[in-house]
């Protein structure tokens, strides 16, 4: 592996769990990385002028959300991986403090209540600590943070629910569809290294690796946000993931056509043309068969022109005032 390209191992992983079942070659992966290396220089460049405006030299998490609020899904699923993340934080500084010497220790008075009073206490927040609010993390663009006042929540009640965390509800069952469909007929051992591969980041225990890689400290002249590491890991993630799955349906777009010009090219031969490979019902690992035909960098290429197209003509209907549109690259 070249010094430039450090992530091929977690880029296979991650077009694993997106649905590509071969090896993909060098040259796919180096070109994904390079995509998702240029999508973290454009989300640092553009959060450090938020930054700016802000009159600060440190960008914070909100500056990164700032620049992928149209994504009201993609935004609530950030939001509730903060919130978990917070979450585990809080409790191992719950844990540390009840380790702590003397934590444990009750105490006694006459009635022995004082003990009894503490264990209450625990187990409160035991309970509060489980219940995990998506509206702990806020967006100061956000509607309510016109008001003083905000209302009261009420999170037993599904009917509550805004259009966004319905919308990002919609985007999770699709992908607990997907991935459901994806391991349904894996096997144990399969199952597992699906699961591992879940787990890869480009950011994890890695961020020495990552700040060398994306250039964070030539790029920002303060310390970013420890939780904008966090976000950047997540982020790419979502990149890789959005690129494979479009590559995967021009690929099979392709090979549909391939299959048709094939069909009509024997009938006009009359000969008999059969597809043995569409009748026979395919298993992750199977062999060979599986390996003939991963990702190319054309796929790759292609599936960035069409996820940067699409951004393009949502900028263009926003362009009410004419001219030339933005040519930097579009954040995924």
């Amino acid at each position: 592996m070249d010094n430039k390209h450090k992530y091929r191992v977690e880029i296979q992983q991650m077009m694993f769990v997106s649905g590509e079942t071969n090896d993909p070659p060098v040259e796919t992966t180096s070109l994904i990385e390079d995509i998702v290396r240029g999508q973290v220089v454009e989300i640092l460049l553009q959060a450090n002028k938020t930054a700016h405006r802000r009159g600060s030299k440190s960008i914070i998490p909100e500056d990164v959300i700032f620049l992928i609020r149209h994504d009201k899904a993609k935004v609530n699923r950030l939001r509730t991986y903060l919130s978990w993340k917070d979450l585990r934080k809080n409790a191992k500084d719950q844990d540390a403090a009840a380790a702590a010497p003397g934590a444990g220790a009750g105490g006694d008075d006459e009635d022995g209540k004082k003990g009894g009073d503490k264990d209450d206490k625990d187990e409160k927040d035991g309970g509060n600590m489980m219940k995990v609010k998506k509206s702990q993390i806020r967006l100061p663009w956000e509607l309510q943070f016109m008001f003083n006042e905000q209302p009261l929540e009420n999170n037993d009640d599904d009917n509550d629910l805004d259009e966004d965390e319905r919308e990002a509800n919609m985007a999770t069952l699709k992908r607990l569809k997907a991935a459901d469909d994806r391991t349904k007929n894996m096997t144990k051992e399969e199952y597992v290294h699906w699961s591992d591969c879940r787990q890869a980041s480009f950011t994890f225990r890695k961020s020495k690796r990552f700040k060398d890689w994306s250039g964070i400290t030539q790029l920002t002249e303060g310390k970013p946000h420890d939780d904008v590491i966090d976000i950047l890991g997540f982020l790419t993630f979502e990149i890789v993931c959005a690129v494979t799955e479009t590559a995967l349906k021009i690929k099979k777009r392709e090979q549909i056509l391939q299959s048709q010009k094939a069909k009509s090219e024997a009938a006009t031969r009359d000969v008999v043309f059969e597809v043995t490979t569409l009748k026979k019902r395919k298993r992750l690992f199977d062999g060979p068969d599986n390996v003939v035909n991963p990702l190319k960098s054309r796929h790759i290429e292609e599936a960035w022109r069409v996820l940067q197209s699409v951004d393009l003509k949502h900028r263009a209907l926003t362009n009410f005032r004419g001219g030339r549109l933005s040519t930097r690259p579009a954040i995924l």
